[in-house]
């Protein structure tokens, strides 16, 4: 009898073709937007951190997804992503940045600070692929409006001091004027 619950159970677990198919569909058109992915290492997490990454992932605009390395690697052939393919060993969770370079790298160093379960493995971006250690560097990337801010700082600046530099004769010009009135 116990033989049969766990047979029955195993069926329920094998994927049908056509469920692959759709999975390696799914992720491929994800992989094809994103700008950067963190594939980490799972192993040990509860359900409760995963679900509470899982909802920090959709506040975050992240797509989140636990799938075979098999199927995984079939859905970023052929993507800037490609190059993770070799690296792509034991149960992984992808975390797809879909806005902002940054943003999956922040998902995972958040959580990796919450569970020593949580190992990032690799990271891609922009076609070349970096070791997991390198997290914090692609964490640190400022978020779109910091980078526009910061453009923003920069393309202002020269205005600022050229302004600046004309109205200094004029200012030192009263400052001299005011001065001399004093003295007299």
């Amino acid at each position: 009898m116990r033989i049969q619950v766990i047979m029955k159970w195993e069926l329920n677990v094998a994927l049908k073709l056509t469920e692959k198919k759709v999975i390696v569909n799914e992720v491929s058109g994800v992989a094809s937007k994103a700008i950067s992915v963190v594939a980490a290492e799972y192993r040990g997490m509860t359900v409760s951190q995963l679900t509470l990454m899982r909802k920090a992932a959709r506040e975050s605009n992240v797509y989140l997804k636990v799938v075979k390395n098999t199927l995984a690697s079939k859905a970023v052939e052929g993507t800037n992503f490609d190059c993770i393919r070799a690296k792509m060993v034991g149960p992984l969770i992808l975390a797809f940045a879909l806005d902002e370079p940054g943003a999956s790298a922040r998902l995972i160093a958040d959580f990796v600070k919450i569970s020593d379960k949580l190992v990032p493995k690799v990271i891609a971006v922009g076609g070349n692929a970096y070791d997991g250690s390198e997290l914090d560097r692609l964490a640190k990337l400022p978020n779109r409006d910091q980078a526009l801010a910061m453009l923003m700082g920069t393309m202002k600046a020269p205005i600022e001091k050229l302004v600046r530099t004309l109205a200094e004769p004029h200012a030192k010009l009263v400052r001299t004027i005011a001065a001399i009135k004093d003295t007299k």
